[in-house]
């Protein structure tokens, strides 16, 4: 196996790793401290935006030129929704449970990959996402009577953010992880300003560093995101994403004592064991994804 999936599959990881951050301060923001989901992220993504005001200024030329456009706004309207489902779901439910109906994206993403990029998708990796799915499915106990209609707005993020990473992928073909982040920080600023219009923009003081914190930390993870698209396959790196779901399920822990239930354990170690079985897999191969 070449170097270039290993490094794809550890960027995904890193990917997950700033997104459970994100997930914990965004949390803290709202269900914790009363702010408004549009209002969070609202200024989130302009925090994010800022971040790379400098970068972009001095290479505004390059960064923006692109034959992509409508690409570019359809990836936006999509991520727009899935982050605006996310948030009101974040508002709602436990980290743990959200991030394990977010598990569902992968079957979204592989068949997306498939049918639109016409992406190799191997058995191997058919098998790696029904694995995760039933780990998502043991963990979120859907027969319980802990299960709420609110647990359904992370399953409508996961599909926009599933048909946002196809797009992600097709435009990395040709467009650089600079190009493909800022177009995404600049074009959802507008959509985002006109969601929050109707809630109002405040922020409850004590949520505002939370704020600031999940907007800087969504900047660095779009960026790490996109380049690990810009190396492997979509297919390949969603079960590597499953794993921001023991990331997710320990920050909410240690934050907010969220402690998931008993099937969570064996949910996550099924959720493991697909991720490190498709690694091997085409290890075996001997070929990059």
């Amino acid at each position: 196996m070449t170097r270039q999936p290993l490094i794809a599959a550890g960027l995904m990881v890193a990917a997950g790793a700033f997104f459970a951050l994100v997930n914990t301060a965004i949390q803290a923001a709202t269900m914790l401290n009363g702010a408004s989901p549009p209002a969070v992220t609202f200024w989130q993504y302009l925090i994010a935006l800022g971040f790379y005001i400098p970068w972009i200024y001095r290479h505004r030329l390059a960064v923006m030129r692109t034959d992509q456009v409508g690409l570019h706004i359809l990836r936006v309207v999509l991520a727009a929704v899935g982050v605006q489902l996310w948030v009101m779901g974040l508002a709602h439910v436990p980290i743990w449970q959200a991030i394990a109906l977010i598990l569902l994206s992968p079957f979204f993403v592989t068949t997306g990959a498939g049918l639109f990029l016409r992406e190799r998708v191997t058995p191997e990796r058919w098998g790696a996402v029904v694995l995760g799915i039933a780990g998502g499915a043991i963990i979120l106990e859907p027969w319980s009577d802990r299960f709420a209609l609110t647990a359904l707005l992370p399953v409508a993020a996961a599909a926009f953010w599933a048909a946002s990473s196809v797009v992600t992928k097709r435009l990395t073909r040709v467009d650089g992880p600079e190009t493909v982040t800022i177009y995404l920080l600049v074009l959802l600023t507008p959509i985002n300003f006109a969601l929050a219009a109707g809630t109002g923009f405040a922020l409850p003081a004590p949520a505002l560093w939370f704020v600031v914190g999940a907007g800087l930390l969504t900047a660095a993870a779009q960026h790490v995101l996109v380049k690990a698209y810009s190396l492997a396959d979509a297919a390949f790196l969603q079960p590597f994403d499953h794993l921001k779901l023991p990331l997710n399920v320990a920050l909410g822990f240690a934050a907010f004592g969220f402690a998931p239930t008993g099937s969570m354990w064996l949910g996550t170690a099924v959720i493991l064991a697909a991720s490190f079985y498709l690694l091997s897999q085409e290890s075996r191969a001997g070929q990059p994804a």
